[in-house]
């Protein structure tokens, strides 16, 4: 009586085994996720925009994509070690704290750049990545060309009149006003094409302000 058990038992220890990956090919996997890997990663460190750039995690970038390819090799090659893999990756436990949205479309990015590559899908892989990072960058420069600002204006009551005169012009939205006695603190959202700061000066000249303080907004600390 034919056993189907140990026929499908020898099917998959068959199927198992390691498929003939020639060296041309690893090369071309590893050195195809490392020079994509490397556009990501001068795009991340030319185009960064956020509050603190971190070499620490574009380098980590690079390492992901790499590390990421020969996975895929390993799995796409052999049944059996696909599966260990799997469950020794599955105890992995990622607790660094993500500050910056746009860091996790970077990490996404090189995971996918090392997936096509250790696809041996190179064409795919470089267009792609030539193609999202072309994204980006258009994006950033449309959204560097209006810079938002938070002024922060304190000043006393007697002073009021003046200051409103020239913020007026500005046409700021108010975030928050606090009043202490006789002092007022004004903080305004400002949207402004270039760095035209000469309110600036005309608002620490009045009489009665106390401080003015311009601090550019990225939208990191909430709204």
């Amino acid at each position: 009586m034919i056993n189907f058990v140990d026929i499908l038992k020898k099917s998959f220890l068959e199927n198992g085994q390691m498929a003939d990956l020639s060296v041309v090919n690893i090369f071309m996997s590893l050195i195809s996720a490392f020079i994509c890997s490397m556009i990501i990663y001068y795009v991340y460190r030319k185009f960064y925009r956020g509050v603190v750039y971190s070499s620490s995690f574009n380098i980590l970038l690079v390492l992901v994509s790499v590390v990421t390819s020969f996975i895929v090799m390993t799995i796409s090659s052999n049944i059996l070690l696909s599966l260990g893999m799997v469950g020794a990756l599955s105890i992995v436990r990622f607790r660094t704290a993500v500050k910056d949205p746009l860091d996790v479309g970077f990490l996404f990015f090189a995971i996918a750049v090392g997936i096509t590559s250790g696809a041996g899908l190179y064409i795919l892989s470089f267009i792609a990545t030539l193609f999202i990072s072309l994204i980006y960058i258009l994006l950033v420069q449309v959204k560097t060309f209006t810079k938002v600002f938070l002024l922060i204006v304190k000043f006393e009551n007697s002073a009021n009149e003046e200051v409103q005169k020239i913020l007026k012009p500005l046409k700021g939205e108010l975030k928050n006003k606090t009043t202490i006695k006789d002092t007022i603190e004004l903080t305004l959202e400002l949207r402004i094409k270039k760095d035209n700061t000469a309110y600036m000066t005309q608002l620490t000249a009045i009489q009665g302000v106390k401080s003015a303080v311009l601090v550019e907004y990225t939208g990191d600390f909430g709204e």
